[in-house]
C-alpha cells in the first residue's frame, strides 16, 4: 500500500490516489463488466457534481437504500467527493422505519432501488416521507413515477457544475470531517446515528486489511451488506486501498456464492459464521472448484471451533481469522492473526489493532487482571466522534477519559487476545446483524394483541442466534402464530423478526419492576426444550427463518 496513507487524508483523496497507482486495474467486476479505478475515480467526481447540482452541500446528509451494487459504491464515492455524510440504510428494513431515520438525520437526497427482492423500494415511503427529503433517485431500470430520477437522469445533472467547483469543494474536506452517519439500534429503542470521520477509516481498515492479507490482485467477493461496516468499510474501502478487485454480490445464495467464486476465481472471501455453515451444507459443495480461494475473515457471532477447521481443511482456506468491533468504533477494534491456530481463531476476538487501547473493567471502572471477567473498554483514534444530535448518549457510552464502553463482557488472556464472554445489555446477533430488544418491543407494543411484551435472544445452530417474543396478551385472547408473525415481518426488517413467540400469563419482574430477562431467557429454555409441536402449553409458537 502506499506510505500516503500514513498521512491524514480524505476518503477522495484515497481514492484519487489509488486511481493514479492502479489506473487500468479493475476497481469493481459487475454482470462481467469491469470498472476501472481510473473510471471509478471519474464516476465519483461526475456523481459529485451531480449532487451539487441538487444543491447538497458540506455536511448535508445523503441516504443509500440499495443492495450491493456499483451505484451504491459511485454514488458513495461522490456522496464523500462532494463534502456530504453518507447515511447507509438497511435494504431489508420497512418504511416506517427507513423513514424515522431519513426524518431524524435531515437527509436531503436519497438513493433508492425500483426492483429489489420484487419491491419498488421508494413506494414504501408513501405517505411516511419526510418533509428535508428533496429528492429520490432510482438506480436500476424500474422507474415508476416521474416525481423520481433515473441514475442516467441524475448523472446527467453533472453537466450543471464544473469540474473546477467540485475540485474546490473536494478541497474544502478535512480529514476529520463526518464521513458517514450510520444508524445503530440502540437499548432506548430508537436507533442512534454513528458519526465516523474519513481519516479513522481509512487508518482502521489498512490496518484490518495488513492483518487479513488483502492485497493487490486479490478478488473481493463482498456478499456482507454495503450498508453495514462489514462490507461497506471492510469490504469496498478496504478493497480500494489494497488495489483488489471488487465483486458484488446482492443475495446470500450458497448455490450462487460457490458458482462465483469458481467462475471468477474469487480469493478473498469474508461473512458471517451463517454464511460458511451454509457452503459447507451444501450437497454438492465437492463439484466446485474452490482452489483460488485463499482468505476469509469471519465473527459477529458465535464461532463453533470446528466451524475454523472445515474452512480450512473442507473448504481450501488457508487463511481464516475472525475479528471483533462495533459500529461505534468504527467496525472493527481487534482481530486475530491467520496464522494463530483454530482454537484461537474461534475462542478469541484477537488482539487490538494497532493505536487501539484495550481493557475490561470492573463495576468501578478498574481494569480487572488477565482471565478475570469485566466490561471490554476500547479507547483510539477510530471511536466514533459522537452519537448524532445526542450528547447525553455519547457522555453516556464515551467517558470523560475518551473510553467507549461497550456493553460486552469479556476476558482478556496473558497475550492480550480478548474473548467476549457476555453482554451487559440484551442484545443478540442473527446472522451477523445486531438486534436489540428494547427496539424490538418498542414496535410489537403497537401489536393489538399485546398487554405487554418482552423480546430475548436463543442460541440457533444456523443463525448463531434468533429471536424470541415473550407476550403477555391483552384480555385473556390467545396470540395467533400466523398473524402475529405476519404483522412483525409487515414492520420490521426480517433479521428482527421474532423466531419463536411465546405467550405467558406474566413476566417475571423484580422489585422495581423490572423484566427479569436472565431468568425469563431460562423460562423460555426449558418451554422449548420440551415442545416439538408449534404450539404447546404456555402457547410456544416457532415462527419460521426469518433472514
Amino acid at each position: 500500500m502506499s506510505e500516503a496513507l500514513t498521512q491524514k487524508q480524505t476518503l477522495p483523496q484515497m481514492l484519487a490516489e489509488m486511481a493514479a497507482r492502479y489506473g487500468e486495474h479493475s476497481a469493481i467486476v459487475e454482470h462481467g463488466m469491469p470498472i476501472s479505478y481510473r473510471a471509478l475515480h471519474q464516476l465519483a467526481r461526475e456523481a459529485a457534481r451531480a449532487f451539487m447540482a441538487l444543491g447538497v452541500k458540506k455536511g448535508d446528509r445523503v441516504a443509500i437504500w440499495l443492495p450491493n451494487m456499483s451505484e451504491w459504491i459511485i454514488a458513495a464515492c461522490g456522496v464523500h467527493a462532494a463534502g456530504g455524510v453518507l447515511v447507509p440504510l438497511n435494504t431489508r428494513m420497512k418504511g416506517e422505519e427507513a423513514a424515522d431515520i431519513l426524518d431524524r438525520s435531515g437527509t436531503r437526497v436519497l438513493f433508492s432501488v425500483g426492483d429489489f427482492l420484487g419491491r419498488y423500494y421508494p413506494d414504501l415511503l408513501q405517505g411516511l416521507r419526510p418533509k428535508t427529503l428533496e429528492s429520490i433517485i432510482v438506480a436500476g431500470d424500474k422507474v415508476q413515477t416521474s416525481a423520481d430520477l433515473s441514475w442516467a437522469a441524475f448523472m446527467q445533472l453533472a453537466s450543471k457544475v464544473s469540474a473546477e467547483v467540485q475540485l474546490a469543494r473536494e478541497a474544502q474536506i478535512q480529514p476529520d470531517d463526518t464521513a458517514d452517519l450510520m444508524f445503530t439500534s440502540g437499548t432506548t429503542g430508537r436507533p442512534k446515528g454513528v458519526m465516523a470521520a474519513h481519516f479513522p477509516t481509512i487508518l482502521a481498515f489498512k490496518a484490518w486489511a495488513n492483518v487479513v492479507n488483502l492485497r493487490h490482485g486479490d478478488r473481493y467477493l463482498v456478499v456482507n451488506p454495503f450498508f453495514h461496516t462489514f462490507g461497506y468499510k471492510a469490504g469496498w474501502i478496504a478493497a480500494f486501498m489494497a488495489g483488489a478487485t471488487v465483486y458484488p454480490e446482492q443475495v446470500f445464495d450458497a448455490d450462487s456464492i460457490l458458482r462465483r467464486i469458481q467462475d471468477d476465481r474469487i480469493s478473498f472471501l469474508p461473512g458471517p459464521p451463517t454464511l460458511f455453515l451454509t457452503m459447507l451444507s451444501h450437497p454438492k459443495l465437492s463439484d466446485f472448484n474452490l482452489s483460488t480461494l485463499q482468505s476469509a475473515v469471519t465473527g459477529a457471532a458465535t464461532v463453533p471451533p470446528i466451524l475454523i477447521t472445515r474452512m480450512r481443511e473442507e473448504l481450501g482456506i488457508a487463511n481464516v481469522t475472525t475479528a471483533y468491533g462495533l459500529t461505534e468504533c468504527g467496525g472493527c477494534a481487534t482481530i486475530c492473526e491467520p496464522s494463530d491456530d483454530a482454537a484461537t481463531v474461534a475462542n478469541t476476538c484477537g488482539h487490538a489493532l494497532p493505536g487501539t487501547e484495550l481493557r475490561c473493567v470492573d463495576e468501578n471502572n478498574q481494569p480487572v487482571p488477565a482471565g478475570q471477567p469485566g466490561e471490554v473498554l476500547l479507547r483510539g483514534y477510530h471511536v466514533m466522534k459522537g452519537y448524532f444530535e445526542d450528547d447525553k448518549a455519547t457522555a453516556e457510552t464515551i467517558d470523560a477519559d475518551g473510553w467507549l464502553h461497550t456493553g460486552d463482557v469479556g476476558v482478556l488472556d496473558e497475550r492480550g487476545y480478548l474473548r467476549i464472554t457476555d453482554r451487559l445489555k440484551d442484545m443478540f446477533i442473527v446472522g451477523g446483524f445486531n438486534c436489540y430488544p428494547a427496539e424490538i418491543e418498542r414496535m410489537l407494543a403497537d401489536h393489538p394483541d399485546v398487554a405487554q411484551v418482552a423480546v430475548i435472544g436463543i442460541a440457533d445452530e444456523r443463525m448463531g442466534e434468533v429471536g424470541c417474543a415473550c407476550v403477555v396478551a391483552r384480555h385473556g385472547v390467545t396470540v395467533d402464530a400466523d398473524s402475529f408473525i405476519g404483522w412483525c415481518r409487515a414492520k420490521m426488517a426480517n433479521y428482527k423478526v421474532p423466531r419463536y413467540v411465546v405467550q405467558l400469563e406474566t413476566l417475571p419482574v423484580n422489585a422495581s419492576n423490572k423484566v427479569q430477562k436472565r431468568e425469563l431467557v431460562g423460562v423460555v429454555k426449558e418451554l422449548l426444550a420440551n415442545s416439538s409441536a408449534t404450539v404447546v402449553n404456555h402457547t410456544v409458537f416457532n415462527g419460521g427463518s426469518t433472514c
